[in-house]
């Protein structure tokens, strides 16, 4: 047996003895790296090490260390409280803005993760406040981040068309823009169907007018106790939940909010040291705020995340990626070849960096594209489709920061279900995409 089908092997049986006893699928796929990488492919330890995100910790640990503050102090509920006047009282509408917000930040040249880590805090919690599932909001957050990527500005727009055009093909930014942002609003369209946006809908047709109406009222009958009264989730109750007022470190957290959007998305910060240097100083200036923020920080989550990645980034290194990617690229039928490359494009990025697997996987493509027997912009834009709509999966980046920012009571099972939506896109989107975009020929 080839140490790329071991390699391939001892992946499974992590996912399958995690699911079946109760360990952290992370910690078991870091000793699964070290006993792979030194026995099978003979590397130091230092080179099973060199793929741990590093990057990706930063980010998880700050933007959940800097959201922790701002749940402690009541800066979140004070946002999540604001949104609902801002709709009017009608919650169904909310996933959609969630949506329509990423796309836009992404559209104009935004990371995908750097959307999601700005406005997942915020939507996840909006979801729990108000009984939206976490499951449902993630999905349109990171489903509105992906689509808007695609645009010709968009960071995963111009990727595909520039190596696309540097391997001397066809292509077309528009047809992938819409392609791509239509299977993205298909998905969201499906998961809010299944998983009570219809529900949400009648909630928003029972008592929008009178939950808008009490929030708009908010803080007017109590302005000399300087306190804003909310009311509940719109059944009618009385809710008497207080929310306090827009105080200094309310303020002054929601000044670093906006320094972290302003950095991340205008001058290209890094977000997660972004994140934290805000953090930091909000707990230097109001340390009483900040007691219990950094237990709250989804460390479960970040060796989770950190163990998968940095096993999958080791079968990248020792080339096991690349060696599936020859064996399809020397399939005999040129149209079985683009479904499995297009299957190993979801399976992969599923796990490890989009970007990184539509820069390697689309010149894999070009010996069978130049043939003529395959339409290249078809192939590219189901490639580009099947590769990045299972950014859900909660081991990539996007996921893993819906996971992060849930409710500590439904994080498991948030990370279950987005486990089990992220699977079925993995298998779905490629037969999918191929079926529509390259199978009929149409875009040759």
């Amino acid at each position: 047996m080839s140490s790329e089908v071991v390699a391939l092997v001892v992946l499974v049986l992590v996912f399958v003895v995690a699911g079946v006893r109760s360990i952290n699928m992370g910690a078991l796929a870091l000793v699964a790296a070290f006993v792979v990488g030194t026995t099978v492919f003979g590397v130091e330890v230092a080179d099973v090490l060199s793929g741990f995100p590093a990057n990706l910790f930063v980010i998880l640990v700050g933007v959940t260390y800097l959201f922790a503050l701002a749940k402690n102090n009541g800066t979140v509920d004070w946002i999540v409280h604001k949104s609902i006047v801002a709709v009017r009282g009608r919650v169904a509408l909310v996933p959609w803005v969630m949506f329509v917000v990423c796309a836009a930040i992404t559209a104009i040249g935004a990371a995908s993760p750097a959307a999601v880590a700005l406005v997942a805090p915020v939507a996840m919690g909006f979801a729990a406040r108000y009984r939206i599932n976490p499951v449902l909001m993630g999905l349109l957050v990171v489903q509105g981040a992906t689509g808007g990527s695609f645009s010709p500005i968009g960071i995963f727009g111009a990727i595909t068309t520039g190596v696309v055009s540097k391997s001397g093909l066809a292509s077309s930014p528009a047809i992938l823009f819409l392609s791509a942002m239509g299977a993205c609003a298909l998905i969201s369209l499906i998961a809010f169907a299944f998983l009570g946006g219809r529900e949400l809908l009648r909630r928003g047709r029972e008592a929008a007018e009178t939950e808008a109406m009490v929030l708009a009222e908010a803080g007017a009958g109590s302005a000399a106790a300087g306190r804003e009264p909310r009311r509940g989730s719109g059944h009618g109750g009385t809710g008497d939940d207080d929310l306090p007022r827009l105080d200094a470190p309310r303020a002054l957290t929601l000044a670093g909010l906006l320094a972290l959007g302003v950095g991340a998305l205008a001058f290209g910060l890094d977000v997660g040291f972004l994140a934290l240097a805000v953090a930091v100083t909000l707990t230097l200036i109001f340390p009483s705020a900040a007691r219990g923020a950094v237990d709250k920080i989804s460390w479960g989550t970040v060796l989770l995340i950190g163990g998968i990645v940095t096993y999958v980034s080791l079968l990248e290194e020792q080339g096991t990626v690349k060696w599936l990617g020859d064996g399809v690229a020397h399939v005999g039928t040129p149209l079985l070849a683009a479904f499995l490359i297009c299957l190993i494009g979801a399976v992969v990025s599923a796990f490890a960096s989009t970007t990184g697997i539509l820069g390697a996987l689309i010149p894999l493509a070009v010996p069978f594209l130049q043939t003529g027997q395959v339409s290249a912009i078809g192939l590219i834009t189901a490639l580009a489709i099947s590769s990045s709509v299972v950014d859900c999966s909660p081991f990539s980046t996007n996921g893993a920061l819906v996971v992060a920012n849930s409710d500590t009571t439904v994080r498991d099972e948030v990370f279950k279900r987005l486990m089990a939506w992220g699977m079925t896109i993995v298998v779905v989107a490629p037969v999918l995409s191929w079926a529509a975009l390259v199978l009929p020929g149409w875009l040759a």
